[in-house]
Formats: C-alpha cells, structure tokens, sequence
C-alpha cells in the first residue's frame, strides 16, 4: 500500500482494509463515499490461499482462508450494492478462479471459497439486475507474488505443460477482462463466469 501512489499515477488514496472484517470494511466504505462520493465499480480481488492436503489443513486455516475469500467479497460486495442501488447503477467484478470450476489438489479450503464467489456473483446479478451488473472473473494460472511465493521453477514449468498456451498468464492479461467488464462496451454482460486460463479447463 506504501507504493500505490508511486505504482498507479492519479491515485486518489490507498486505504488498508482486512475485508474480513465488517467493521472494517464499513468503515473503508464511509471513507470511499467522502473520498469519491460512491461507487460505480467494484473489484473484489483480496485472496489468499496455504497450499496444503486436505488431511492437513487446519481448522484455523480453512477459516481464514473462507473468511478472506468469501466472506471478504460477500462484505464489500453487499456494501458496494447498496450505494449502486441507491445511485441506479454499477458494476461488481469478484476475482473467483479456475479452481471454483475444477477441483484442484491440495487447495481445498481455496477451492470451496471460490466456487461460493462464483454462485454469489450470479445470485447478485439475478437480484441486483436491471441496475447492477455482477461477473465472477475466473483466471487459471498467473504468475503473481502469491503464484511464485507457493511454487518452484519446477512446478511452475510443470503447470505451463498441462496450458494449451503453454505459460502462465500476466496480471495485466488479466486486468484487461476486468477494464472490458467493467466498462460500457459490456453493458449487456451479467452474471457470467469468464475464464482467463490459456485453454487450460477446455
């Protein structure tokens, strides 16, 4: 958060949130409104994951991982609609992944978090709808902080040969299907779950 400012020129403010927290999260909220006056589009984006048999994950983990990646979006989704609502309009875009569609080895409490994004996005979009559009953005593999942080070279060179397009993809791969969704060339776009995996779940 320190760089944000230096990352992304224009900013107007970075505010550090545990999107867990109710609390918090209504109060990052009350901030944004006298910030920016509302909302018109949200990203919930904040995840984590602890990559580790199912045997063996801790109660404590699965917790965190569900309260961070679920929960987390339920919050600012629900708070966000509220103001869209009332202004008649917005856009909701939740970051769930290809491992909400497929099951994936060692990643169940993740797993199970993202499928719930993606039954929530389309529960809000049915609900919220004329006014609100809500997609769930589902990436495969991306070579982020958090990718590298839990795999090695091999196990990244081993994930790229089950990819058709045989890589990982950028975060600004990425970032463009959320610029498209979020914008007015996709206004009759809703409820939609769009994978972004170079084939990898075809």
């Amino acid at each position: 958060m320190e760089t944000a400012h230096e990352r992304l020129p224009g900013l107007t403010a970075a505010l550090l949130c545990d999107v867990a927290d109710p609390s918090q999260v209504d109060r990052a909220f009350a901030r944004v409104d006298e910030l920016l006056g509302g909302v018109d589009v949200l990203v919930a984006n904040a995840g984590i994951s602890i990559r580790r048999p199912f045997l063996e994950i801790r109660d404590d983990d699965w917790r965190r991982v569900l309260d961070v990646n679920l929960t987390g979006v339920f919050l600012c989704a629900q708070r966000a609609a509220r103001r869209m609502v009332d202004a008649a309009g917005g856009v909701i875009l939740m970051t769930a992944s290809t491992n909400g569609l497929t099951g994936h080895r060692f990643y169940a409490d993740y797993n199970a978090a993202k499928a719930g994004v993606i039954l929530l996005a389309r529960t809000m979009a049915l609900e919220l709808a004329p006014d609100v559009r809500v997609n769930a953005v589902c990436p495969g593999y991306v070579l982020t902080p958090m990718q590298e942080a839990e795999y090695s070279p091999e196990m990244l060179a081993e994930a790229n040969e089950r990819i058709p397009l045989g890589r990982h993809a950028s975060p600004d791969e990425v970032a463009a299907l959320f610029a498209f969704l979020a914008s007015d060339e996709s206004v009759y776009v809703t409820g939609a779950t769009i994978s972004v995996d170079g084939g990898e779940t075809a």
